[in-house]
């Protein structure tokens, strides 16, 4: 079946600015001390909407090509167009932009485009616009080349992946509830709540795109707890609402760990390591700068957990 992404996600976006509008009068209105909504960073968040979009047009002239080099020469499968193919790209795209959005907290060199999205201490509507230009850089791309060996043309691959990401909108609220009948199948804005979270219980949880049974099934799901509730943000706060600092704090950090630290597991740690490896450094660094009064990173051996040298 074919259909064409770029137009339906073009007329959407009236909807996701009236739900914008809407979200921030009625928060004004309901809570005003909650701070949900504050300009400068709404204006922030459009900012880097605009620039991931004009990347990611100039990225796919790029990867098309190279999706449809695998569609040509290595496809298993050929579908017919109809709703049975659709709904098996839908699936299949889901799943792997699950295991894209895990490895993303997972692997350092991925989270340090996908660190932007999760920069704010804000949650509401406008928070999804903030996403990052480095996403083709970092090899977002490569997740769907299954796609084209599974047989699916590259202009569905595309489309399947902005609709995706389309849905992804109205899960970015703080305006209702747990929705807990709805979230045994799919994502929902409790559940999203939870992996925007840097509370510890909720920390690399709830990574579902469009269908939660995938972390069901993998078990990376936690519930929303009211007696704990979420603490938007990184657990290494970004404290401004310069767009090119957001887009690019984490790959300038990336890069200075690895050329400080020596030997070359420690480089590799630095660069694809989970992020909690380069928290735990900084910290580390930090109290060794503050008891000693200068540096001493090369010094420094670096073990990491099991858990920290998981990828999934």
């Amino acid at each position: 079946m074919q259909f064409d992404a770029e137009l339906l996600l073009l007329a959407m976006a009236p909807v996701f600015l009236a739900c914008i509008g809407w979200e921030a009068w009625h928060l004004h209105r309901t809570r005003p001390e909650a701070g949900i909504y504050s300009w400068r960073d709404t204006l922030c968040n459009a900012a880097l909407a605009l620039l991931q979009q004009a990347a990611d047009k100039l990225a796919w002239l790029a990867i098309i090509p190279v999706y449809a080099f695998f569609y040509d020469h290595y496809r298993l499968l050929k579908w017919q167009a109809g709703w049975v193919s659709l709904v098996v790209l839908f699936v299949a795209q889901d799943f792997l932009y699950y295991v894209f959005h895990r490895c993303s907290h997972r692997v350092r060199w991925l989270w340090a485009a996908h660190v932007v999205h999760h920069s704010s201490e804000r949650m509401n509507f406008s928070t999804a616009f903030r996403q990052s230009l480095m996403y083709p850089v970092a090899g977002m791309w490569l997740f769907w080349t299954p796609l084209a060996v599974l047989g699916f043309p590259p202009k569905q691959i595309v489309a399947i992946v902005l609709i995706n990401l389309g849905f992804q909108f109205f899960v970015h609220t703080q305006l209702f509830g747990s929705m807990r009948w709805l979230g045994y199948v799919f994502n929902t804005p409790s559940m999203h709540r939870v992996h925007h979270a840097r509370n510890d219980r909720y920390i690399d949880r709830n990574y579902a795109g469009v269908l939660s049974v995938w972390d069901r099934l993998f078990g990376s799901y936690v519930d929303e707890d009211p007696v704990d509730p979420p603490r938007y943000g990184i657990v290494e706060p970004l404290y401004t609402y310069n767009p090119l600092k957001a887009t690019f704090h984490e790959w300038g950090s990336m890069f200075a760990d690895a050329a400080r630290v020596s030997g070359w597991r420690n480089k590799a740690r630095a660069l694809f390591a989970p992020p909690a490896w380069a928290a735990a450094y900084h910290a580390r660094m930090a109290g060794m700068n503050d008891a000693a009064g200068h540096s001493r990173e090369d010094a420094i051996v670096f073990p990491t957990s099991r858990e920290e040298r998981e990828i999934l």
